[in-house]
């Protein structure tokens, strides 16, 4: 092991002030014990070594010699001995990805087998699997782009709505590519990392290609593009499986527009490549996705310094078992025993009870380890910080104990939460509010509106309900009107830095949903537009 004495230094130099009491303790001590240095000033040094009674020879090392090595040793390994740099910890792949993927009745054709749509669909999901841990979102378009899953570290959102995708749930058929982007621009728009953006699509409508290039190009976002399609075409499969055909009986081909793709790709600078059988494409994206977001955190990484002073931890163990000779732990116990006793009296600074594990792990760091374990109720126990103790108490059920973690903060994640607290508590117009509060402070946070408009036509049903009430059904769920009791509700909070959130219903199949929302975000924008 190599050591650049030019970059040699101390982490924490503070820690080297204990040097002083490991070199002055032996010496007091040996003041204090030196028979012949106390009288030499009184009595001749001659007459003086017939005077001394007992053994003169005295061990070398005494069991102040082993406390002062540990207190030096212990403070140079404390202080943090460094002459290294090393990369951050967790430098894996961080960046947000969103796919934009294209929903045209082109994208039913075989060939590419089984159709170039489930081939699309499943490489979104390869795509998902192999960044668990980062945030991957998705976008489709046809005429229209519209977001079907925000950005999520968990797979098993996307896994829930990319099978029911199909050209049948867009508005209107097209390859406005620029919708898509317009879309995913508007997903990544408050993220702080730099993020990347994945089209998947078999050609390219060139009536939008200079409104697309001239925003690819003023995105600070990464740009990439997978064609899915071959020279030749194929015939198009309809909803039911079989080939669709035209008026004439002829079957429908789905053209595949490389020339198109590569033309817009080659105007706005943006990578090509073709959709693959294999996980080349995968290992493409994945790849462009990291070196590109270590491009752009370069200059904002702050130098790390290699932490040393463990090694020194072998030789403080040692000595530590010297000092357990005979006659020598005696001496120190009372040390030792109040320096427990100190330890372990209670700070009124903590939140938590003291515990052994302190010795070795803040507070918070107890409170993640258990939080990452799915124990949110001992997570909340640990937890100091307000925002992860609130989460934890939200996630264990405890929604008062999250409410009043949560109101001692100000942010947008922390309104968000409150209102989906409020809305467990069934307080719906005050989590209504509390949304307000949060897209207040950061209007692009999504999850708030999505939450805050599902909550607003959830009274508005219950509304209408209480105005117009029908004959009850067999088997039909009573609903507490007054209380909102019985409502099918799902707020969500997941568990993650991320902090992404998606409504799910619980009456409607995934594809009967997306094509409701399509069909209304499509009619909004058409009457946004006149």
């Amino acid at each position: 092991m190599e050591i650049d004495l030019t970059a040699f230094h101390f982490l924490r130099p503070l820690w080297l002030l204990l040097l002083i009491p490991a070199v002055a303790l032996p010496l007091l001590w040996l003041r204090r014990n030196n028979v012949r240095a106390r009288w030499r000033h009184v009595i001749e040094p001659a007459l003086l070594e017939h005077l001394i009674v007992g053994d003169t020879k005295r061990r070398v090392i005494q069991p102040v010699h082993t406390l002062g090595l540990l207190l030096g040793i212990g403070a140079l390994a404390a202080a943090g001995p460094t002459w290294q740099q090393e990369r951050p910890p967790f430098n894996q792949d961080k960046a947000p990805l969103v796919v934009v993927l294209e929903l045209a009745h082109s994208m039913e054709a075989t060939d590419v087998a089984p159709t170039r749509l489930e081939r699309a669909k499943q490489k979104v999901l390869d795509l998902a699997r192999a960044r668990k841990g980062a945030r991957t979102g998705l976008v489709v378009f046809a005429a229209t782009g519209h977001l079907v899953v925000p950005p999520t570290e968990d797979p098993a959102m996307l896994e829930l709505y990319v099978p029911a995708l199909s050209p049948e749930l867009m508005p209107r058929d097209g390859k406005n590519a620029a919708a898509g982007l317009d879309a995913a621009e508007r997903l990544l728009a408050n993220d702080p990392a730099a993020g990347t953006i994945v089209f998947m699509s078999d050609g390219f409508d060139t009536n939008q290609q200079d409104a697309f290039v001239q925003r690819a190009k003023s995105l600070r976002h990464q740009l990439l593009w997978l064609a899915v399609g071959t020279e030749q075409g194929g015939p198009i499969r309809s909803a039911d499986g079989r080939i669709a055909m035209d008026e004439q009986g002829h079957p429908l081909l789905g053209t595949f527009d490389a020339g198109a793709i590569r033309k817009a790709a080659d105007a706005a600078n943006i990578p090509l490549a073709s959709m693959r059988a294999d996980d080349d494409d995968v290992v493409w994206v994945q790849h462009r996705a990291q070196t590109w977001l270590e491009q752009a955190e370069e200059s904002k990484i702050v130098p790390r310094w290699k932490e040393s002073g463990y090694w020194l931890l072998p030789l403080l163990l040692l000595l530590a078992l010297w000092s357990f000779r005979r006659g020598w732990t005696v001496k120190w116990l009372p040390v030792l025993l109040l320096s427990l006793a100190f330890g372990g009296l209670p700070r009124h600074a903590q939140a938590a009870e003291w515990q052994w594990l302190d010795l070795f792990a803040t507070h918070d760091q107890q409170g993640r380890w258990h939080f990452e374990h799915g124990d949110y109720k001992a997570a909340a126990q640990r937890f100091d910080d307000p925002m992860w103790k609130g989460r934890a108490q939200y996630l264990a059920g405890d929604y008062e104990g999250a409410l009043d973690s949560f109101s001692h903060l100000k942010s947008a994640h922390a309104y968000f939460y409150i209102g989906n607290t409020l809305a467990h508590l069934d307080d719906y117009h005050g989590a209504i509010k509390a949304y307000d509060n949060a897209l207040a402070l950061q209007p692009g946070l999504s999850e708030a509106a999505a939450n805050r408009a599902y909550l607003l036509r959830l009274l508005a049903k219950d509304n209408q309900d209480e105005n117009d009430p029908e004959e009850e059904q067999p088997d039909q769920v009573q609903v507490d009107k007054k209380k909102g009791r019985g409502t099918s509700v799902v707020i969500e909070g997941a568990p993650r830095p991320s902090e992404e959130v998606w409504m799910r219903s619980l009456n409607t199949s995934p594809a009967v949903f997306l094509q409701q929302r399509f069909a209304q975000e499509s009619d909004a924008k058409g009457a946004g537009a006149r």
